[in-house]
């Protein structure tokens, strides 16, 4: 019987994926894999076409092999899937790393970059060059012990990484607040009562058991009227897969957390890198240690005094000392009354429906493109949707959309590549992204009602989809999001965010889900108000989580250990405005940092919103929907993947360097 993970079908075939077809799949490819390499490595006259092509073709299957099997962890994880997953990870790693540190290819490319540097094209040459800085940056050039301790240390990591999130995942299905007086729920979104009545049912008890899920985090810390219903869940958030809280030392990421952050800085040492930061800057827009610090205190010295005000405005407003659970739920009151408007009652005119299709609208007025549904494609679970984007009437790319939260998914939203583009002469095909949010599932017959906040979470998602799929790069390696600065990842995102607030966007995007009727104008004023609404605040909690992470890579000593609880008290003390209780380990739950790509790598987010505000500035010079000006953004930018330096793309696209004024003034900061 043909494992579906190999059939070679254009779509992968979730209706027939299983977990005992993962390990199998993998074995076989890599053994495949490895056959080819060895004849490619034995190649005495290496060419482009020889070596280079075959191996993007190499990765581009076993990439599109694999990303189902990852998918599906995060999104319907499972024991058995779970188990498979595990497995074949380190198969994953040491298959990586042996590519990487061959000397054999490394020479290869070296000899073609000599060789063809006249016939390359510009793209073919970033290809050669990115390739040679991988190998560097392997340790392709280390001695053989050496050489055998990163590779060590490489599948070690990929373990543990793993480890904390499964930790994570585990701790947050674990707990659970069970409910009895209906008073405790009052000022709670009605469909997080009825999921929690629901669930309740399920288990055979009475009232509501609210799960950890994070609508329900979200909704309870905002909107709950019980100071205690807001404690318990604030505390249990924040201490998930930690030592402290309800859950104590079950799932404990302490050790994952001391055992990551001494294998980086040791794979970083062995390539005579300073820090992990230093080794991770190897690839970013940013080149320096010290112009990550700068630039994320130039933001903090910009941020802080606002912050200061508004926390200080805040604690008059709510009438004394706020405890960490009481910031959001106050900061939401003096919103309402200061805008009249709210998270909540906005749901009722941002239905799903109408979210998506007003979106779809944007886009296909900024780039010429076509959005339309299909509904003969398998997919993982009854909620999923897919779509094809078409532009000049020819499909250019596809998505699938998972949009509720479940039992047995991650948590959070994301993008991710399930097919890469790729126009070789072995034969092309065109790219795939997963597109995945946690929002808060229909009611009944009522579709999915989103706050703001979501709205502008799926136009982000959307923003790095975008990315994914209106690229026009050939090669796998630097197709869509492939080979970006990870500094520079998020200005995709992050600049689309920008119109889930624009007056000329919000009516679109909008409909009341029982009149029809668009958000009223005055309504829009008021959100859009809302925007600037504590942005110090807001700018200061993620300078707040980057210093930390950066000073946890960049100042690791390991006669010291990782630090990690002393290195946060040290950030608060600097930069935080809102006080967080001693217990509060929400390091153990800092998946971005510990089991994500965002390792030394979370001032991303700052510094690509620094280029999506510049950008978009540009756009509301000459009208947001100027096509002259997104044909230029999709030029310079959206379609050109990781084929140039991203600062020379925004140059070309900008006309200078980029500004961090145009994110104050957007944020309402003083500079």
């Amino acid at each position: 019987m043909t494992n579906p993970l190999l059939s070679g079908d254009p779509l992968p075939r979730f209706d027939l994926i299983r977990p005992e077809h993962v390990e199998p799949a993998i074995r076989s490819l890599l053994e495949a894999n490895r056959g080819q390499l060895a004849t490619i490595e034995g190649d005495t006259s290496p060419t482009f076409a020889r070596v280079v092509e075959p191996l993007e073709d190499l990765a581009h299957r076993l990439n599109r092999t694999w990303s189902p099997v990852s998918h599906l962890n995060a999104v319907m994880n499972s024991g058995a899937l779970r188990d498979a997953y595990n497995v074949c990870l380190p198969l994953l790693t040491e298959y990586q790393t042996e590519l990487a540190q061959s000397e054999p290819l490394c020479r290869a490319y070296a000899a073609i970059a000599e060789r063809e540097a006249a016939t390359l094209d510009p793209v073919q040459r970033r290809v050669v060059e990115q390739m040679l800085r991988d190998f560097r940056l392997a340790g392709v050039a280390l001695e053989p012990g050496r050489k055998a301790r990163f590779k060590a240390v490489m599948l070690e990591l990929t373990s543990l990484q793993s480890k904390f999130e499964e930790n994570v995942l585990d701790a947050t299905h674990a707990w659970s607040r069970h409910v009895t007086d209906p008073a405790e729920l009052a000022g709670v979104n009605e469909a997080i009562i009825d999921q929690a009545r629901r669930r309740a049912h399920e288990e055979r008890r009475e009232g509501w058991v609210l799960a950890l899920d994070q609508p329900t985090y979200v909704a309870v810390i905002t909107d709950a009227e019980s100071p205690a219903l807001r404690r318990d869940f604030y505390e249990a958030w924040t201490t998930r897969a930690s030592d402290r809280g309800p859950l104590a030392g079950r799932w404990d990421n302490t050790q994952t957390m001391e055992d990551i952050l001494r294998l980086r800085h040791e794979a970083a040492r062995l390539l005579d890198f300073d820090s992990f930061a230093a080794y991770a800057l190897a690839t970013r827009m940013a080149k320096t240690v010290p112009e990550v610090i700068g630039f994320l205190r130039e933001l903090s010295r910009a941020a802080r005094p606002a912050a200061l005000r508004e926390f200080a405005e805040l604690e008059t407003f709510a009438g004394g000392r706020l405890e960490p659970w009481d910031v959001a739920f106050q900061a939401e009151r003096l919103q309402r009354s200061r805008y009249t408007v709210s998270q909540e009652e906005l749901r009722p005119y941002f239905p799903l429906p109408r979210v998506l299709t007003g979106l779809f609208g944007v886009v296909e007025r900024l780039f010429g493109i076509h959005i339309i549904e299909r509904t003969d494609v398998p997919v993982w679970h009854p909620d999923v949707r897919f779509f094809t984007i078409e532009s000049r009437g020819t499909q250019v790319g596809s998505f699938y959309l998972d949009p509720y939260a479940r039992a047995h998914k991650r948590s959070g939203a994301w993008m991710d590549d399930c097919i890469g583009r790729k126009v070789m002469t072995s034969g092309s095909t065109r790219p795939v992204a997963y597109l995945v949010c946690n929002f808060l599932p229909p009611l009944g017959s009522q579709p999915a009602l989103l706050t703001h906040d979501d709205v502008v979470t799926l136009f982000h998602e959307f923003g790095h989809g975008l990315h994914h799929m209106l690229t026009r790069v050939a090669y796998p390696s630097l197709a869509g999001i492939n080979g970006v600065a990870w500094d520079a990842v998020e200005l995709p995102s992050q600049f689309l965010e920008n119109y889930a607030w624009h007056d000329g966007v919000l009516g679109e995007i909008s409909a009341h889900v029982t009149t029809g009727a668009p958000l009223p104008a005055d309504k829009q004023r008021q959100l859009i108000a809302t925007r600037s609404f504590h942005a110090g605040l807001a700018t200061m909690r993620q300078i707040e989580f980057a210093l930390f992470d950066f000073r946890l890579h960049a100042g690791y000593d390991p006669a010291r250990g990782g630090r990690v609880l002393e290195t946060l008290a040290e950030v608060r003390r600097e930069v935080s405005v809102v006080p967080a209780p001693e217990w509060n380990r929400f390091p153990h739950s800092f998946g971005h940092v510990f089991a994500g790509g965002y390792a030394a790598g979370y001032y991303s987010y700052k510094w690509a919103e620094v280029l999506a505000a510049d950008a978009f500035a540009a756009f509301e010079e000459k009208g947001i929907f100027d096509r002259v000006t997104a044909e230029r953004f999709l030029d310079s930018i959206l379609s050109r993947g990781g084929s140039r330096d991203p600062l020379e793309a925004f140059v070309e696209f900008r006309g200078r360097k980029p500004d961090i004024a145009p994110l104050l003034r957007q944020h309402g900061i003083a500079a």
